[in-house]
């Protein structure tokens, strides 16, 4: 039984949701979108589902790239610089499989976004959190 969209313990999990936890699940989405389309693949033509898949992966990654452009980025500068060619290779590729379409190309996108999952899920179990306070 789906969950009635004005339930008030979504609207809960939605307004306490990390900004990592966030990151994870756009991340994981666009993956599993481009892996649905790697499942039914047809042919080397471009379809709606790609295009979908496509743009929603370089959505992520636009905003991605704005964080890590802004001075209050807390990341070091030559992880911010690594991450920012990391995305320009992304919308190189972006591009390429919208004009050339092959299945495999979708197999590095893929990879960097779960390596990034990997990453960020590494990350926040490293965290370290406060007891609560009383």
């Amino acid at each position: 039984m789906p969950i009635p969209p004005n339930n008030p313990y979504q609207k809960t999990h939605k307004a306490t949701i990390s900004g990592v936890d966030i990151e994870l699940l756009v991340l994981e989405k666009a993956s599993m979108m481009m892996r649905r389309c790697q499942e039914n693949w047809t042919d080397d033509s471009f379809n709606r589902a790609l295009d979908d898949a496509l743009r929603y992966n370089q959505k992520i990654w636009d905003v991605f790239q704005s964080d890590w452009r802004s001075p209050e980025c807390p990341l070091s500068r030559t992880m911010r610089e690594n991450l920012l060619s990391l995305g320009i290779f992304v919308r190189k590729s972006t591009l390429d499989i919208m004009a050339y379409p092959k299945k495999e190309k979708l197999d590095s996108l893929i990879q960097i976004n779960e390596h990034l999952v990997s990453g960020l899920k590494k990350q926040k179990e490293n965290q370290v959190t406060p007891p609560p306070s009383e």
